[in-house]
C-alpha cells in the first residue's frame, strides 16, 4: 500500500513538473499564457509541498529549482553576473507572519524587524549592465542564470538612461541594475485602440504586451517599446560602499537617473507590513502600472547577507500577493440581457470561480464584435478577471482546451423580451431592440418621454414610473394618457392633490411641438437640434414616416447614421402603431415653421453651438439666432458660417478649425447679436 502511494506521489510530481515547464514556456517565451497566475501559483505550491514531504522524489530538473524559463531561440544568450532570483510567495496574512517569525528567529531578534515595502510590479524582469556609466547590455531574466540579449529593443525605452547621471553619486566602473519593464495602463489602452483600428488583435494585458515587446526580432513595434517604463529596484553588482539599507539602494538608483517606485515605504515590524499591503491593495487600481501584490524585503543589507539565499529565492524577501484578479473557468451558457436603452448584452454564465475575493458566476461579453474578436463559445475554458476588481469579464479563450467544434455564438435577430426585430446601426457596435414599448426598456422610455426636453410631464418622477410599470398600470408609452386621478391616488406616497396635479400635467403635455414629440419617441441619435431641423424640413409627422434614408440624409445637418436610425425606427410597425395610439389619446402639435421661413439680418447664415455659454443657455442662443433669421445645425461642415464656442467645447471646435470656419467666443457672439438687432 505504501509502495503504491509513493508511486502515485511520484507520478503526480512528474505530471506537475511537465505541466509547470509547459506553462513556463508559454508564459516566458511565447507570451501566450493558458492559465491564470493564481492557477500557476497553486501548481507550483503543490509541487513544493510534495518535494518538501518527499525529498527523495525531488527531481534535479524540478521547476522549483528554476526561476523562469530558458532563453528563447533567436537571441544571443547573456549570463547574469549575479543570479536573478525569484521570490517566494505569501498568499495569506498567516504566511506573512510565519515569514516574519522565521526572520526574527534566524536573526535572534526579539524586537520588530524593519522591512522595505515596494509594489510588486506586473511586468517583465530585466537586467541592465553599465560600463563607465554607459549602457552596454540589457537582458531578460530568463531562467535566472542566463537571459536573452534584448539591448537593441531596450534602448528604445525612454525611461532607461543610456548614460547615467553622476552629478549626485559616483558611478562605479561596472554596474548591473535590476528592475521591471512595465507598460503603463494608459499606454496599453492607447496601443490596443490603435491595433483594433488597424485590424490587429488586441493585447491580452499590459504584462504580455510588455514582455512580448522585448522579444521582437522583426517588424519592430517602436511605439510599444517607447511606451514602456523601466522601474529599478535592485543592484546586482557595483553597489557603492557604505550603502547599508534597501532604502539607500533605491535612493542611489534614483540619483543615477532611474525611475524607482514612489509607493515604497519603510515598515517597522510585521503589523506595519500588513498595513502597507492593505493600503497598496486599496489603491491598486489608481496605479499608473499594474501591480499584483507587494514585495517585502529586510531593510538592513547586513541582515540580508546573514539570512542568505536558497537556490531560487532569497530568504530575506517575500512577495505578498493580492487576491487573484484572474482565474480560469468554463462557460456553461451565453445569455442575452436587454438593457434599459434597448441594448442587447451577451452575458457568459460560467462555472463558479473565486476571483478577487468574490465568487463569480457570470461575466459580460459586451457585444457581438467582442465575442467574434475573442472567439468565445459555450463550453470554452476561459481566463476571467474582475475589471477594476469590480466587473467580471472574459480576458481570453484557452483554445488548447476547446473540445470538438462548438458553434459560434450570434446575438438573436429578435429581442428576447418582446420579439421585435433587432437592429444594429452602421458604425455602432451595439445591437438594440427598437421597440419603444419593450418591457425591458419601458421605464427608461417613460422617464425620457416625461423629461423637460421632451413632453415635460411635471410630477412623473422615477418612483412613480416604477410603480406604474410594476403594478401593470402602464404597459406602453400611450397608457400614460389613460391614467385618471383616482388610479394615481392609489399609488404609494401619492395623495389626491398630487394625483390631480399629475393628471393636469399630462393634459398639458398633450399639447407639444413636432420637435419635442420626436425627442419624446427616443429615436437613437435624434437630439434637440436634429429634431428641430427635421421638424422644420417636413413640417408635420406624416411625411417623415415614409421618408427613406436618402431623403433624410439630404437635410443639412442630418448625417447617414441619424438617417439610418430614423428610417429603421419608423419602419417598425410596433412603433408606428404606438405613435397612432399617442395621437388617439390627444397628443398633438401645430405644423412646424419651415426652415428659413423667418427673414432677418442673419438670414442665410448657419450656426453651430458647442460648449457652455456664459450668458445664456444653448436653447436661448438658438432662439436668438432663429429670431434674427439664422439657422442652427448640429454638425460642422463647409456650409457652416459660424461656430459659437463656450466653455469645454467638444470635437466641433477642432473640426471648425480644420475647415477654417469662423469661430466666435461668447463676447464675439454677443457683439454679432447686438449688431444684428
Amino acid at each position: 500500500m505504501a509502495a503504491k502511494r509513493a508511486s502515485d506521489i511520484e507520478r503526480r510530481i512528474e505530471k506537475l513538473t511537465r505541466e509547470i515547464d509547459r506553462h513556463n514556456r508559454l508564459y516566458y517565451n511565447a507570451d501566450q499564457p493558458e492559465i491564470s497566475d493564481a492557477a500557476y501559483d497553486r501548481m507550483l505550491r503543490e509541487l513544493q509541498e510534495l518535494e518538501e514531504k518527499h525529498p527523495e522524489l525531488a527531481r534535479p530538473d524540478s521547476p522549483t529549482q528554476r526561476v523562469g524559463a530558458p532563453p528563447a531561440s533567436g537571441f544571443v544568450t547573456v549570463e547574469h553576473r549575479v543570479p536573478m532570483l525569484s521570490l517566494d510567495n505569501a498568499m495569506s496574512s498567516e504566511e506573512l507572519v510565519a515569514f516574519d517569525d522565521r526572520i526574527r528567529r534566524t536573526l535572534g531578534s526579539d524586537g520588530p524587524v524593519t522591512y522595505m515595502g515596494e509594489p510588486k510590479l506586473d511586468g517583465a524582469g530585466v537586467e541592465l549592465v553599465y560600463e563607465s556609466g554607459r549602457l552596454t547590455i540589457g537582458s531578460t531574466r530568463g531562467d535566472g542564470l542566463t537571459g536573452e540579449d534584448v539591448t537593441a529593443n531596450l534602448r528604445q525605452t525612454h525611461s532607461i538612461p543610456l548614460v547615467l547621471d553622476g552629478s549626485k553619486r559616483e558611478i562605479p566602473p561596472s554596474l548591473s541594475v535590476r528592475g521591471e519593464i512595465a507598460l503603463p495602463i494608459a499606454a496599453f489602452e492607447r496601443l490596443n485602440t490603435a491595433r483594433l483600428a488597424a485590424g490587429l488583435d488586441a493585447f491580452a494585458n499590459p504584462r504580455n504586451a510588455a514582455a512580448g515587446s522585448l522579444r521582437q526580432l522583426h517588424d519592430i513595434d517602436t511605439a510599444r517599446l517607447r511606451s514602456l517604463e523601466f522601474i529599478a529596484y535592485a543592484v546586482g553588482e557595483g553597489l557603492p560602499a557604505g550603502v547599508a539599507t534597501q532604502a539607500e539602494v533605491l535612493d542611489v538608483l534614483a540619483d543615477w537617473g532611474f525611475l524607482v517606485s514612489e509607493e515604497r515605504r519603510l515598515c517597522d515590524g510585521v503589523e506595519a507590513v500588513q498595513q502597507y499591503h492593505e493600503h497598496m491593495q486599496s489603491i491598486r487600481d489608481a496605479q499608473r502600472v499594474e501591480i499584483d501584490g507587494t514585495v517585502i524585503k529586510v531593510n538592513q543589507r547586513s541582515w540580508q547577507a546573514e539570512l542568505g539565499e536558497l537556490s531560487r529565492s532569497p530568504r530575506w524577501a517575500i512577495a505578498v500577493k493580492f487576491p487573484p484578479s484572474q482565474e480560469t473557468t468554463v462557460i456553461a451558457a451565453i445569455e442575452v440581457q436587454v438593457g434599459r436603452t434597448g441594448a442587447l448584452t451577451p452575458v457568459a454564465k460560467v462555472e463558479p470561480v473565486h476571483v478577487g475575493g468574490v465568487t463569480v458566476t457570470s461575466a459580460s461579453l459586451h457585444n457581438q464584435d467582442e465575442i467574434d474578436r475573442k472567439d468565445v463559445r459555450v463550453g470554452d475554458t476561459v481566463v476571467i478577471q474582475r475589471a477594476g476588481d469590480v466587473i467580471p469579464q472574459i480576458v481570453s479563450v484557452v483554445k488548447s482546451k476547446r473540445k470538438g467544434r462548438p458553434r459560434k455564438f450570434r446575438l438573436p435577430k429578435r429581442c428576447p423580451v418582446c420579439r421585435a426585430e433587432t437592429v444594429r446601426l452602421e458604425d455602432e457596435v451595439v445591437t438594440r431592440c427598437p421597440n419603444i414599448d419593450c418591457p425591458a426598456q419601458l421605464k427608461n422610455n417613460l422617464r425620457h418621454l416625461a423629461s423637460r426636453g421632451a413632453l415635460d410631464v411635471d410630477g412623473l418622477g422615477e418612483k412613480i414610473v416604477d410603480q406604474l410599470v410594476e403594478q401593470g398600470l402602464v404597459e406602453r408609452l400611450s397608457d400614460l394618457f389613460t391614467l385618471d386621478a383616482e388610479t394615481l391616488a392609489g399609488l404609494d406616497r401619492m395623495g389626491e392633490k398630487s394625483a390631480a396635479n399629475l393628471v393636469a400635467s399630462l393634459a398639458k403635455a398633450r399639447k407639444t411641438t413636432l420637435a419635442r414629440f420626436l425627442i419624446a419617441l427616443g429615436i437613437r441619435h435624434v437630439g434637440a437640434g436634429v429634431a428641430d431641423l427635421i421638424a422644420r424640413h417636413f413640417g408635420d409627422l406624416d411625411p417623415m414616416l415614409t421618408a427613406d434614408r436618402e431623403t433624410l440624409e439630404s437635410i443639412e445637418g442630418v448625417g447617414p447614421i441619424i438617417a439610418e436610425s430614423m428610417e429603421r425606427f419608423f419602419a417598425d410597425e410596433r412603433n408606428r402603431k404606438e405613435i397612432e395610439r399617442l395621437r388617439a389619446h390627444g397628443v398633438r402639435w401645430p405644423a412646424a415653421e419651415p426652415a428659413g421661413s423667418r427673414e432677418g439680418p442673419l438670414t442665410g447664415k448657419t450656426f453651430v453651438l458647442t460648449g457652455t455659454l456664459e450668458d445664456m443657455t444653448r436653447d436661448e442662443a438658438k432662439e436668438r439666432i432663429e429670431a434674427l433669421g439664422g439657422k442652427v445645425t448640429s454638425s460642422v461642415s463647409k456650409k457652416t458660417d459660424y461656430v459659437v464656442v463656450g466653455a469645454d467645447p467638444g470635437s466641433k471646435l477642432a473640426k471648425a478649425q480644420k475647415l477654417e470656419v469662423a469661430i466666435l467666443d461668447g463676447e464675439a457672439f454677443d457683439a454679432l447679436l447686438a449688431e444684428a438687432d
